[in-house]
């Protein structure tokens, strides 16, 4: 629930009237759109707290900085593969937690 000019607003229902109901392909594709983007700003905050421009990136990846960008932009979302090359370029990594049960 969101709170707008003193009305809550049931941001389920906003997408589901915006965007089509969970399941449709309108709704997957606005699913797969907002992951890129989200995936693509992860990218690109971990890249300037490593103090890497684009093109020291791409560099290390051997790829190019138009390839960083569309990343960063969500405009291409990058394979697992490459993800985690550039995380491990970044001098980070993945973990992953099982959840508690």
């Amino acid at each position: 629930m969101c709170i707008k000019e003193n009305m809550l607003i049931d941001i389920s229902a906003e997408l589901e009237k915006e965007f089509g109901a969970p399941g449709t392909p309108e709704r997957a594709k606005f699913d797969e759109e907002a992951y890129a983007y989200y995936t693509g700003q992860i990218l690109l905050e971990a890249r300037k707290e490593a103090k890497v421009t684009q093109s020291e990136l791409a560099k290390r990846i051997n790829t190019t900085k138009s390839y960083i960008s569309r990343v960063e932009n969500g405009v291409i979302t990058p394979s697992v593969a490459m993800f985690y090359r550039i995380i491990g370029a970044l001098g980070l990594k993945i973990e992953i937690v099982k959840p508690i049960a």
